[in-house]
């Protein structure tokens, strides 16, 4: 049995310039953050011939064609496994989101059959691995960024170049700046989920015909995501709250559909109540708020739970894709 471990991941700053429409014209500059929720994966050999792929449903199949679950499907054409598998997946975190769970299950299903093959493979590899399954196999409208920090964990800066090469960066924090970081930065549940693919589809559409305020908003987020790099080496944290705060700004400004009355509303108050800045995680409609709060937290933690807002605590997970179990 082969069980791995996969985190998902928050955008800190430049989220949206690691989509292709975006950088094979202008090449992409972000920072993420992988965290201690995750997406576990489990593989055994089964004793039928037949696949059972047990997630939301339950899936018998005899060929590998006829799976219904397109990542699953994919990952076992791309490494060759056709039949006698058993593949299980638990989430400590709901899909749709905006916490990256589809790339992180992604990864962390690769890192498994790899395992299940015997074969070594390292984060990078991974990676772009699970990025060429989802972007090219299957078309996903998305970037790269959530595979890259499923993979690697901890804090890190990726550049990606015209061609879709991507260099990764780990920015080592201080024990006080990580401290800093993990207490001041707040997560809450919205309660309200929907689908990343067709928020960025119009994002993706409007950059490849360079809408002229679509890509100047994104040449803007893009700067967002290098002084937010340089906050986090400067160990600067206040600094990246107030980036938060240009970063929603601005991405409000890429589709209606990003943010609405009520999240604005919700945005307004915790400002109004010692937020320097936060963002809809992902690609924005729903999911998780991350706000940045260096001061009063546990009167902000009230007034946003009076608002019907979940808390999602976490610490950063800087072990990324792991493999827990294998025997």
């Amino acid at each position: 049995m082969i069980v791995t471990r996969t985190p998902v991941r928050i955008p800190l700053g430049g989220g949206g310039t690691d989509l292709p429409s975006y950088y094979t014209q202008y090449g992409g500059s972000l920072v993420s953050a992988a965290i201690d929720k995750y997406i576990y994966i489990t593989v055994n050999k089964r004793f039928e011939d037949s696949i059972r792929i047990s997630y939301s449903i339950t899936e018998i199949q005899d060929k590998v064609e006829k799976i219904k679950h397109p990542i699953v499907r994919e990952a076992l054409k791309l490494l060759k496994i056709d039949s006698g598998v058993e593949i299980t997946s638990i989430a400590d975190v709901p899909s749709n989101t905006g916490l990256g769970t589809s790339s992180a299950f992604t990864v962390g299903l690769l890192h498994a059959l790899h395992t299940y093959k015997k074969e070594k493979v390292s984060a990078k590899e991974l990676a772009e691995e699970a990025c060429f399954l989802e972007i090219e196999l299957l078309k996903e409208p998305i970037g790269k960024q959530d595979q890259y920090a499923a993979a690697y964990g901890g804090v890190i800066s990726l550049e990606i170049d015209r061609l879709g090469n991507v260099k990764v960066e780990q920015l080592h924090l201080s024990e006080d700046a990580r401290d800093q970081l993990e207490s001041n930065t707040l997560l809450f549940y919205t309660g309200i989920r929907r689908s990343a693919g067709e928020m960025l589809k119009s994002q993706n559409k409007a950059t490849s015909i360079n809408q002229e305020k679509v890509v100047e908003n994104l040449h803007k987020i893009k700067e967002i995501g290098k002084k937010t790099k340089q906050a986090f080496q400067e160990e600067k944290l206040d600094r990246f709250g107030q980036l938060l705060d240009l970063h929603w700004e601005t991405k409000k400004k890429l589709s209606n559909k990003i943010s609405s009355s009520q999240m604005n509303r919700w945005y307004e108050i915790a400002k109004k109540h010692g937020a320097l800045g936060g963002k809809l995680m992902g690609a924005g409609g729903g999911g998780f708020f991350m706000f940045y709060c260096n001061n009063g937290k546990n009167g902000f933690r009230k007034i946003m739970q009076r608002e019907g807002l979940k808390e999602l605590p976490f610490r950063v997970d800087f072990e990324g894709s792991k493999v827990l179990v294998n025997f």
